[in-house]
Parts: structure tokens; sequence; C-alpha cells
């Protein structure tokens, strides 16, 4: 079966397969099904060289019971598909690896909930994949294959290559978060504050998850690159620590950019706080102004006798002055107050 007639979507099949690849049969990677991919699984003998890539969907019921009849993976592998543990980590159980990674879906929007879980069990014959939901990483490695502009060799290289196009797409998100930040940098300075807080604070969080979860645990890397499967050629792995290493420099870039949003947000509250400050000085100013004048006008209402200038002609315009005189007093005392606080 080619790739043209496969006719591989998003969805999967009975068994819960969305694709299957088979490398090293001929130079272009064969697309398989799972009925091909079972009687590829059922050789005795298999041809070296050559390795079958799985991918399911264990949203689809029966994808898990198909790997536990048809695949001999390791029991760590189903204990990690249920536990509460979302850390991303390589491990080397039973001669072969074990990845757990974390990844962000289609249209991610800086949502929390648009981070998911991939698991991976890698042998020399066999690359298994699984996830619940379709995840960014996972389709550029596929279009990759597809593409075959850059042959994979070993399933190794396969997850290498899985790790550096994890990293891209972490890439191409930092970039979209510094344009944002950068439109909100820009509308500070030019003294707009329309962008809330708020905008900033669901960025950082989620910039803060994504590092978090992302980020692979140094122990279990540690433990691999030391003592990697026997089947695990020295060129692959001198691969895999490259990718960690570049994966680590886009966390540093995201550890930066969290900075930055944090700084932005303390100036915002600053401005904000600036602005309180003077709405309440108007606020203050508009009140003394208007003290004498209700004073003076409260005394004036009274129902009682004996009212000052009550029978004088000129008295309302000498009420009048007296009120302005005082509220111009008032106001040069509250403004020499401000200047000298």
């Amino acid at each position: 079966m080619t790739m043209e007639t496969a006719g591989f979507t998003y969805g999967s099949d009975t068994s819960g397969l969305v694709w299957g690849f088979l490398f090293g049969r001929e130079a272009q990677p064969v697309a398989l099904d799972s009925s091909a991919a079972l009687a590829w699984l059922a050789q005795e003998a298999r041809p070296p060289g050559q390795f079958l890539w799985l991918h399911f969907n264990l949203s689809h019921a029966a994808s898990e019971k198909w790997l536990l009849a048809h695949t001999s993976l390791a029991d760590e592998f189903y204990e990690t598909l249920h536990q509460g543990s979302r850390s991303t980590r390589i491990e080397h159980v039973e001669n072969s690896l074990i990845a757990v990674v974390n990844d962000v879906v289609h249209n991610f929007s800086f949502e929390a909930s648009d981070i998911s879980t991939m698991w991976a069990s890698v042998t020399q014959s066999l690359v298994l994949t699984a996830r619940r939901a379709p995840l960014q990483s996972i389709e550029r490695l596929r279009q990759a294959v597809i593409r075959n502009h850059e042959p994979i060799r070993s399933s190794v290289e396969l997850l290498v290559h899985l790790l550096r196009d994890q990293a891209d797409v972490l890439v191409n998100i930092v970039r979209d978060a510094v344009a944002r930040v950068d439109d909100i940098e820009d509308n500070l300075l030019a003294g707009r504050l329309v962008p809330k807080r708020e905008v900033l604070g669901s960025m950082r969080r989620v910039l803060v998850r994504l590092q978090r979860l992302l980020a692979p645990e140094p122990a279990a890397l540690f433990r691999l690159l030391q003592r990697p499967p026997s089947w695990v050629s020295e060129h692959d792995s001198l691969d895999l620590r490259q990718s960690t290493e570049e994966f680590s420099v886009v966390l540093s870039d995201m550890t930066s950019l969290q900075e930055r949003i944090k700084l932005l947000q303390e100036e915002i509250a600053a401005r904000v706080n600036e602005e309180n400050g003077r709405s309440l000085f108007v606020l203050t100013i508009v009140t003394v102004l208007a003290l004498p004048i209700n004073i003076i006008a409260g005394m004036l209402g009274m129902n009682v006798g004996g009212i000052p200038l009550a029978q004088d002609p000129e008295g309302f315009w000498i009420i009048v002055a007296v009120i302005v005189t005082f509220t111009v007093v008032a106001g040069w005392v509250v403004v020499r107050m401000q200047k000298n606080s």
C-alpha cells in the first residue's frame, strides 16, 4: 500500500490506528493499515534494517486492547498511560525506550487546556506512539515522513525527529507570544492601557505550564544518555543529546519571556496605581472646593430667624464673594499641599 492510497486522516480505523509506516523496505516509507501492520508484526524473522511506526488514538476504546493483544510492550508503558504524572521524560525499560511527551493541540490559543500528552515506546524494530487528542508535533513528523526529505534510518532517529519537531512548535509559540507582548508593550509606552493585566496573566500561566510539562526530567535523561540500550548507535545517542540541548535553549527563551511578562505586569500595575492616585487627587480637590458652598448653603438655608444679610439688598453678592474667596483659598491650600508632598 502506498501513501497516496492510504488516505489517512486525523481519525482512526476500527483498531484505533491513526496511521502506520514501514521504514527500511524501500527508499520511501510505506504506509500501512492495521491489518498490514499486524501481518508484519506476526513475522518470526523480521528483515534487518526495517522498523515499524504505529500511531494510535487512545480515545478509541479498541486501541489499548489491540496493543495488549498484538504487541509485547513493556508493562511500564501501560502504567504510564494511567499515571497522574505527565512530566516529559524518556526512560530505558527492558531494552526499550519509553517516552512521555507533552505537546500542544491543533489551533493552540494560549489556553491551559490546549496542552495534551503523547506516550511512546521505542524498540529497534517498533516505534509506537499514542495520544488522546491530535497534536502539532506528531503531525509535523508525519508530514516529514511523507515528504521524505530527510530519510529516517532508525527508530531512535524517528524519536529524535519528534523531539526536534516539538522544539520547532515551541519556537513558533514563543514567537507568537513575543509578538503579543510587543503589541502590549507598544501600547503601554504610547500611554494606552487598553490590554488588561489579565491577558498577560493568562499568557504567563500558560507559558509556566508549558515549561513545567515540556521540560524533560534531568535525572531520567541523564540515566538514558549514560546507559542507552545496546541497539542504540553512538550516532543516535549523540543526536538525542543534541536534540535535548536544543530543547533546553527553547525553554530558556520561554523563561526569559516569562520574566518580561512579569515586568510588564508590574509596570502596568504601577501605571494603574498612578492613574488611581490622580483620580483620587482630582476627587479630593472637587470635594474641598465644594465644601464652602455646601457649608454656607446649609447655614443660610436654615428655617430660623436671624439669618445674616436676609434684609440686605446686596446680601446675595456678599455671600457669593465670601464663597468665591473661601473656594480660592481652599484650592490654593490643596495645590500647595500636593506640591509639597
